[in-house]
């Protein structure tokens, strides 16, 4: 009898319903999102330093002063402030792509407007040709020894040795979008600009002999030397491929 109780007690023992934990769990934690990054437009618009001038600005990035000017809406060009921020590059015209699907154009067949006259013979469009361009030609914008060579940044260009008076040349075809003494440490300067981007710079001229929107040709006398916010007289001569300064001895003939 004391098992057969055992037993029952056994079978009539509730097991414990499963543990079914509801409370709200915590939500994992929120990724911060990264804010997105602007593309880059260092070269498009410039911010305006201490020492800045629109003509300095302009030649660092390969600008005609003017263009920069109209591109910002400049009454007076020497009128600048630290801080501002300039447009360098000319406005994007070009329209944006377009999207979606292009049929092919009709086939079009060329009929008389006469039935009397022979029919006209179409001929197909001729094809574009390429046109290959060269490096504008450089020569020596003055005869003398080169007193300090190509250093960038410290140095843009190379001293060229000379006496007070001896002409300067221009040392490629092109037009003249600067004369003055607008950018500091260069004295009177001329800058021209020539096909293919190439721009030149003549500084510490004693005297200017060309005006700016002037045409010049290679070899022509524009300037003569001077010692102009120099310590001697020389001339300092640039190459610019666009906004970079190159070394003019690779693009210079061998003397």
């Amino acid at each position: 009898m004391v098992v057969i109780a055992l037993v029952a007690g056994c079978a009539t023992r509730q097991r414990p319903a499963p543990v079914d934990d509801r409370r709200a769990r915590a939500p994992a934690p929120a990724q911060k999102a990264e804010p997105a990054k602007s593309p880059a437009a260092s070269d498009v618009f410039y911010t305006v330093k201490r020492g800045d001038t629109l003509y300095s600005i302009a030649l660092e990035h390969g600008a005609d002063y003017r263009e920069v000017a109209q591109w910002n809406y400049l009454d007076d060009p020497t009128k600048l402030r630290i801080g501002q921020v300039l447009r360098v590059k000319p406005p994007d015209e070009r329209p944006g792509p377009q999207i979606g699907t292009v049929k092919p154009p009709a086939r079009i067949e060329a009929r008389p407007l006469d039935e009397s006259k022979p029919p006209v013979e179409s001929k197909p469009a001729p094809s574009p040709s390429v046109v290959e361009t060269k490096d504008a030609q450089f020569i020596w914008p003055a005869k003398g020894r080169v007193l300090s060579a190509f250093a960038e940044p410290r140095s843009k260009g190379i001293d060229i040795d000379g006496k007070p008076g001896d002409p300067v040349i221009a040392a490629a075809a092109g037009r003249v979008t600067y004369t003055g003494t607008g950018i500091q440490g260069l004295g009177k300067l001329v800058v021209i600009k020539h096909d293919n981007g190439f721009i030149t710079v003549y500084a510490h001229n004693k005297e200017i002999l060309v005006k700016e929107q002037q045409a010049v040709t290679r070899g022509q006398k524009i300037a003569e030397i001077g010692s102009t916010d120099s310590e001697r007289p020389k001339l300092h001569f640039q190459i610019r491929k666009g906004a970079a300064a190159v070394d003019p001895m690779l693009y210079l003939p061998k003397s």
